[in-house]
């Protein structure tokens, strides 16, 4: 039994779309039948418009190989940009986090992408995450700052005190943001105020945590 068993459909295509469209993050079934009702009686070119951008969003999108941040390109515009300073790197957890912290336009840095936290709970070690780059690009680019704009949480602290230690050594400044962003909250849901606030009001990380 389908999780539309209670929805008759007419037309298997339709439940098929119904079905891909329900996978969404945050939609529902209702939610997914209304959006496919409303492309499928669309007279205008709104559904070739959405194929053609899930076929390029599938086939076309890149990893920056410098930062891996989602991009159309092998290296993205930031880490591309002239006017961005290559030695002051924001390490985040995944791409939205960039996104939030653009928004803020309180950055002219470039950026690092963890793809995650450290969890042990989940199964996600330091060799799951774009760690061992991050220690490549700060030695070999002279980074002089890295800020650690990791969610504020249990896991997030644990990601920045391991790579704490695995650059342990290096003439290196680590800094966090400041606590305006809640405890256990994420960075994307932050309004850009209180986020930009915490990026400028950055603390050092080795003076703020004793070992």
């Amino acid at each position: 039994m389908t999780i539309f068993a209670n929805m008759n459909f007419s037309s298997k295509i339709l439940e098929d779309a119904v079905v891909a469209m329900s996978a969404l993050p945050s939609i529902g079934k209702k939610t997914a039948l209304r959006l496919v009702l409303h492309l499928a009686g669309s007279q205008t070119d709104k559904t070739k418009k959405l194929i053609k951008a899930l076929e390029a969003l599938d086939t076309n999108l890149k990893m920056c190989q410098s930062c891996h941040n989602y991009s159309d390109h092998d290296i993205c515009n930031i880490c591309e940009d002239p006017s961005r300073n290559k030695r002051l790197i924001c390490v985040v957890g995944s791409a939205k986090d960039v996104m939030a912290i653009e928004n803020t336009q309180q950055f002219s840095g470039v950026y690092h992408v963890l793809g995650g936290v450290i969890s042990p709970l989940e199964g996600i070690g330091p060799e799951d995450l774009y760690i061992s780059s991050l220690v490549s690009r700060v030695k070999e680019m002279e980074v002089e700052e890295l800020i650690m704009a990791v969610s504020p949480s249990i896991e997030g602290d644990t990601t920045i005190y391991y790579i704490s230690k695995v650059l342990d050594g290096i003439n290196l400044k680590i800094s966090t943001i400041a606590r305006g962003v809640a405890f256990g909250g994420e960075l994307e849901y932050a309004d850009e105020l209180t986020l930009g606030r915490s990026i400028h009001s950055r603390v050092d990380y080795n003076k703020e945590v004793t070992i």
